[in-house]
């Protein structure tokens, strides 16, 4: 029986039900702690830091003396405009939280009031804190040393599209919003850094998605050998893309336990998580598209701006979120011409940085409100429209030059309309407005292009290039198998599924695979796990890798057995020759490869392949289909039913698929009804707890129906494609189109997310006013 396509439980799981997990705070014990002096102001110059005359305090002055340099993320493209991102401010600061200063005292309680006495003296200037403020003609400069407050810029233009216009029979013009939300990991950020007197190393024990990424960039700020400086993530409690980014804290604390050469814990609280940590969304699009009279898109034409805040994450940079918009806006519709303008706009807000999903749940929100607003013109059924315009022949060139491999777009749509019974719902949904209700169904069909090596990194021009997998893999004497891999999971069971890959490859049980991951010292550089790349990238290498063993394994029982290597079977632990009642325990070829190596002709000692893998990409695809109803007395959103047709290629496990479209389906409900992080027109978060930043609990999320298709692809070794952040993409458009559809009645639309109880009675009373006048 094949370990692959089985719900096998979790093997990370045990240790941390029984509250047995090592997280970083619990390598804090024995530690000092460090604080961080924090600007009050959103942009100002600073004048001065006043410190107490006791008490060990640091500000960008003592770096500097050291050496000390900026982060630097490096786009290499002419319209990128690059920023240092100091360690702690020196002469201005531009963003509200932003460290100024660091303290260290023996315990949080000590090192928070040795903060509060230190005094930041700062000349304030008027903030940029919206997009409409950075963008508006004669806007200061957020970057005095950067002219100009647009730090990217992506712009093409199809020769055909003015020509699509022109030809056009309906053109559908529209703008949308989503406010700035927050990843909000249940585990905020922090490191302890442990100084080894005998070694003269640093170790740094800290919650982040990418290691090896995070030793690089430190090393290089601080001006270190990276060989002084080991990295481990303990386990992770959530990431979701905002552990990915080298932040200043992080370089800082590593400083200061070289500087005074003892044990240093930074864990931060919820506020402070809020405040300084990147922040994600907060975009404005306006997209036309150009129909004809049969519902078929001809052409479209974007002007895409996004809020990266003060500075650019490090090693992605600020064009992670427009340069994606601009390359994936189409997602799985056929586009002819296209025409996009796609902005990261810089404001005295804090650093934005990849979060679940990144710029494609409102891509997906723009294409799928496009279609809806269309049929709704046209008098062509929603679902009708998509059917004209789904890409259904593969490979799919786009407008951008990528190319979509083999996908399900329609069936899956087809498959979600039969399992929801749209008819039915439609009958339902007339008979609850004749009682004054108002109930909306909401259709969502996107693409998730996933598991992407160097070379899609390679085409944003950046100056790390990251994508590749190595792993190494090993059989010992015993017969266990080790795994190191570069990638580093944080909670998604990866180290299961590829237990699972591997254990059908070798011929033994998951429970015998060991994987290491989170540590420079004991796995091969990778670039963790982001990006719904990991079982796609590092289980391609591991496959190759285990493939590579039981290759060994074969040959060498072929020998011991004396048989043909092809004539051995791996299976249930046993080497056995085919045909025969001749076996061996695979743990005895292990050991005799490892112990009496000399006996094997052709064959080197011990049984160890270390691989790589390195993939242009492969495209997952789903449909979502949301029933809501919507109070108009209280502009509030019940969620009646969820349904998810997902189709991720070859499912490993299917019951970690099922969880992973089960949170981001929660997290993108969230991005389309609840969070939202809010500033004042000062530059000052208004959103600094959980009684204010609204995640949604278990009363909020409905029951999560998941059918699956499973498409093939070539483009994955595995045959496996991503699936970490389609719930997340999918989930606004169908939550957001069922409350247009519940509105519809009223003559009122949404046009920004989250949809608050607010934004709905705004809309309504949108609606309401022309009626009024007249």
């Amino acid at each position: 029986m094949s370990w692959v396509g089985r719900s096998l439980p979790r093997l990370e799981d045990p240790a941390i039900l029984r509250g047995e997990g090592r997280y970083t705070a619990d390598h804090a014990r024995g530690a000092w702690a460090v604080k961080f002096v924090r600007s009050p102001d959103a942009a100002g110059r600073i004048l001065g830091v006043e410190r107490p005359e006791e008490g060990l305090v640091f500000t960008a002055e003592d770096l500097a003396a050291t050496g000390v340099g900026a982060i630097q993320a490096i786009l290499h493209r002419p319209d990128y405009r690059r920023v240092p991102h100091p360690v702690l401010a020196r002469d201005r600061v531009v963003f509200s939280g932003q460290a100024v200063a660091a303290v260290v005292a023996p315990c949080e309680a000590e090192a928070e009031d040795l903060a509060e006495s230190v005094f930041v003296d700062i000349e304030p200037e008027e903030p940029i804190v919206t997009l409409e403020a950075a963008l508006a003609p004669g806007a200061r400069d957020v970057h005095p040393e950067a002219p100009g407050n647009v730090m990217v810029e992506g712009v093409m233009r199809t020769p055909g599209l003015d020509a699509a216009f022109e030809g056009a029979a309906r053109v559908v013009e529209m703008s949308l919003a989503c406010s700035r939300q927050s990843a909000m990991p249940l585990e905020p950020r922090g490191g302890v850094a442990n100084y080894d007197a005998a070694t003269g190393r640093v170790t740094l024990y800290a919650s982040v998605q990418m290691p090896h990424m995070l030793r690089t960039g430190i090393a290089d700020v601080l001006g270190i050998d990276e060989g002084d400086l080991r990295v481990v993530a303990p386990d992770v409690g959530g990431g979701f893309g905002q552990k990915m980014s080298l932040f200043p804290e992080y370089a800082a604390l590593v400083w200061l336990a070289f500087r005074l050469r003892r044990k240093l814990a930074w864990i931060e609280d919820r506020r402070e998580n809020f405040l300084a940590a990147s922040h994600s969304r907060d975009m404005a699009y306006t997209v036309r598209g150009a129909f004809d009279g049969e519902g078929r898109l001809l052409g479209l034409d974007a002007d895409l701006a996004s809020n990266i805040g003060a500075f650019s994450c490090y090693p992605v940079s600020c064009g992670v979120e427009p340069l994606m918009a601009f390359a994936e806006l189409p997602g799985p519709y056929v586009v002819p011409e296209y025409g996009v303008r796609s902005r990261g706009v810089t404001s005295n807000t804090a650093m934005m940085a990849p979060y679940r999903g990144v710029a494609r749940p409102m891509l997906t929100l723009c294409m799928e409100q496009l279609m809806d607003r269309a049929a709704r013109g046209l008098g062509i059924d929603a679902a009708e429209i998509r059917r004209r315009n789904l890409v259904t022949s593969f490979p799919h060139r786009s407008p951008t030059g990528l190319v979509y491999d083999e996908g399900s777009y329609l069936g899956a749509m087809e498959a979600a309309l039969d399992a929801a019974d749209v008819p039915g719902f439609r009958t339902r949904q007339a008979a609850a407005l004749r009682e004054g209700r108002y109930l909306g169904l909401g259709l969502s069909v996107f693409s998730e292009r996933t598991g992407y090596g160097t070379p899609a990194f390679a085409a944003r021009k950046m100056e790390i290039v990251p994508g590749y997998e190595t792993v190494d893999c090993e059989i010992g004497p015993s017969g266990q198998v080790r795994l190191a891999i570069g990638a580093s999971p944080h909670g998604q069971g990866l180290k299961t599924a590829l237990a699972q890959l591997l254990a059908d490859r070798l011929g033994v049980a998951p429970e015998a695979v060991r994987v290491i991951s989170g540590d420079t010292d004991a796995s091969p550089y990778g670039w963790g796990t982001f990006a719904s790349r990991s079982m796609v990238i590092a289980g391609g290498a591991s496959q190759i890798a285990a493939d590579a063993l039981a290759g060994k394994l074969r040959a060498a029982a072929g020998q011991m057995l004396e048989v043909p290597p092809e004539a051995i079977i791996l299976r249930d632990g046993l080497a056995s020759a085919e045909g025969t009642n001749r076996s061996l325990a695979i743990a005895e070829v292990a050991r005799a490869l490892h112990h009496r190596s000399h006996l094997f002709e052709g064959l080197s000692p011990g049984l160890r392949e270390q691989a790589q893998y390195d993939p242009a990409g492969t495209f997952s695809n789903a449909a979502h289909l949301c029933e809501v109803e919507v109070d108009p007395e209280t502009g509030g959103t019940r969620i009646l039913r969820f349904l998810v047709v997902e189709d991720a290629g070859r499912l490993i496990n299917p019951m970690i698929v099922d969880g992973q479209i089960a949170g981001g389906v929660a997290q993108g409900i969230a991005n389309a009804l609840y969070e939202e992080l809010v500033y004042d027109p000062n530059g000052t978060l208004l959103t600094t707890s959980l009684a204010d930043y609204l995640p949604p609990t278990a009363m909020e999320v409905p029951d999560i129906e998941i059918h699956h298709m499973e498409t093939i692809s070539p483009e994955s070794l595995t045959k496996a494609k991503g699936v970490g952040e389609g719930g997340t993409i999918g989930a606004p458009a169908a939550v957001i189109g069922a409350i247009n559809d519940a509105l519809a009645p009223l003559g009122a639309r949404l046009d920004a997310m989250p949809a608050t109880p607010e934004r709905v009675r705004a809309a309504l009373r949108a609606a309401a006013a022309p009626a009024a006048a007249e």
